[in-house]
């Protein structure tokens, strides 16, 4: 954090700008993102240019980076031949590659860093974290995610993103695993209509973190913008917490092809309405860039 505002102090007074898509700004700047790690393989390949990646975001007005470690796990990090005290590094470089993007932006106003924990199903690389139901129990999620979870608490970043959550039984692994941690999370759902990915009601899901003192707020992301405003009436009434949303583009994922198809559908204009509603994290996921982050700032800030 730059400053001295809590970004729990911040949601309670206002509305906070995240930022979009990590991977459409690496692919934009030129890099191939086509393997399994994704955007965490730059993390040992070229951490600058995920650093310049949440420069731009900032620089577009985005108060909160999310670090680049969303697929970057022990295991899918083992399969690349890379050592678990390595696979370490690279984690706590994550968040460090987002506080140097924050130091460089120089902004005159708090910039946070929340560390990504993506669901089981992105170390897969398969498309699965859009299904959920993995057939691994609730302990089993939760052996996985903690080490990385730790290692990532350990890096001291403002808040841990435990996002494109698809499934109810993995949030609460993910709930479990943040216990006692000293690190305030949030969690984040991707949704379809009114359900989780898993097919789970979001009166269900969303209650899961309703008494958990870690969680300063709760909502979705990775999902289509049409998705978002019946889940803040329901995040906000079940939990009481501030709500966070970020969705896609509109664009569909086509896990077989590894792209994306359809229209974009996210317009920075939507952002008042989801403010109204009772959001205070906004911004965008996969394919949204820096322009809609910066229209988006404009939009909440003036």
């Amino acid at each position: 954090m730059t400053g001295t505002t809590t970004l729990s102090a911040a949601l309670a007074t206002g509305t906070v700008v995240l930022d979009g898509g990590m991977s459409n700004q690496l692919e934009s700047a030129g890099y191939d993102l086509g393997d399994a790690l994704w955007s965490a393989r730059l993390l040992a390949e070229r951490p600058e240019a995920v650093t310049e990646a949440h420069l731009a975001y900032f620089e577009a007005g985005a108060d909160v980076a999310i670090t680049a470690s969303y697929q970057a796990t022990f295991e899918g990090f083992a399969r690349h031949g890379i050592s678990r005290e390595r696979s370490a590094q690279l984690l706590a470089l994550s968040v460090e590659a987002a506080r140097e993007a924050a130091r460089r932006a120089r902004a005159p106003r708090p910039l946070w860093v929340a560390a990504s924990v993506g669901p089981y199903g992105a170390m897969l690389a398969d498309g699965s974290e859009y299904r959920g139901r993995y057939g691994l129990t609730v302990d089993a999620l939760e052996r996985f995610h903690r080490p990385r979870v730790e290692v990532l608490a350990a890096a001291r970043p403002d808040v841990l993103a435990l996002e494109t959550v698809p499934d109810a039984d993995e949030a609460a692994a993910l709930l479990r695993a943040v216990r006692g941690l000293g690190v305030p999370a949030w969690l984040s759902y991707t949704v379809d209509g009114r359900r989780t990915r898993a097919g789970q009601p979001l009166e269900d899901a969303f209650a899961l973190a309703a008494d958990a003192d870690e969680v300063i707020a709760v909502g979705v992301n990775c999902c289509a913008p049409r998705d978002v405003d019946d889940a803040i009436a329901i995040a906000a009434r079940v939990t009481g917490k501030p709500v966070v949303v970020y969705p896609n583009s509109g664009e569909s994922w086509d896990a077989r092809a590894r792209a994306w198809d359809g229209r974009a559908a996210f317009g920075a204009e939507r952002a008042e309405g989801w403010r109204e509603a009772g959001a205070r994290l906004i911004g965008g996921c996969c394919r949204v860039g820096p322009d809609t982050i910066a229209a988006i700032a404009r939009t909440l800030k003036g």
